[in-house]
């Protein structure tokens, strides 16, 4: 059975850079340096990224009018939400917003642990999903509460929304060289 975790399981913190602050929602392994991390943060200032070398990162706007994100690779722009984009956590980024607060939503993966990816799933109350994978998936679902579940490989997941939200679906690839983590 899936693992159920809600806000009285995720971490509020300082960033890295001590520019802000995040609410982490998952780190595997649980202590030390991560594999995966799962994490929102609200951006209430213009300033730069924390650097984060040898992790892969995919950021989506959850909430608010969208920042501007400055790197050496060029200038991207996340205005509408959940729309995800991918960047090296090597490469440094200088966030502008533009138009007051926001609310972020932000996966990493360590590059030689393996890689993830990130389905955006819409939906309405009374939608119902089910899903079974051969890979270990986390699902994120925005709106409400926030939830997150912890799905096991092979294991079936089955949900129906209590009312409008977004379901963020991640699918983990480990390497079959990497120490594998424990998903609870």
């Amino acid at each position: 059975m899936a693992t159920l975790l809600t806000s009285a399981h995720f971490t509020d913190m300082p960033w890295k850079n001590g520019g802000g602050t995040t609410c982490e929602l998952l780190r595997l392994p649980a202590e030390g340096d991560f594999a995966v991390r799962l994490s929102t943060a609200r951006v209430g200032q213009n300033g730069p990224f924390s650097c984060f070398p040898g992790i892969d990162r995919v950021l989506m706007l959850l909430e608010g009018d969208g920042v501007e994100l400055a790197m050496a690779s060029g200038t991207r722009v996340l205005k509408r939400p959940f729309e995800p984009i991918a960047f090296s956590g090597d490469e440094p980024v200088h966030c502008r917003l533009l138009n007051g607060e926001c609310l972020d939503f932000n996966l990493m993966t360590r590059r030689d642990w393996g890689r993830a990816t990130l389905e955006v799933l819409p939906l309405r109350a009374g939608d119902a999903c089910f899903s079974q994978a051969p890979q270990a998936r986390l699902l994120y679902l925005h709106g409400g509460e926030p939830r997150l579940w912890i799905v096991a490989p092979d294991e079936a997941f089955s949900l129906t929304a209590e009312h409008d939200g977004v379901l963020v679906d991640i699918t983990l690839y480990p390497d079959a060289e990497s120490d594998h983590v424990a998903l609870c």
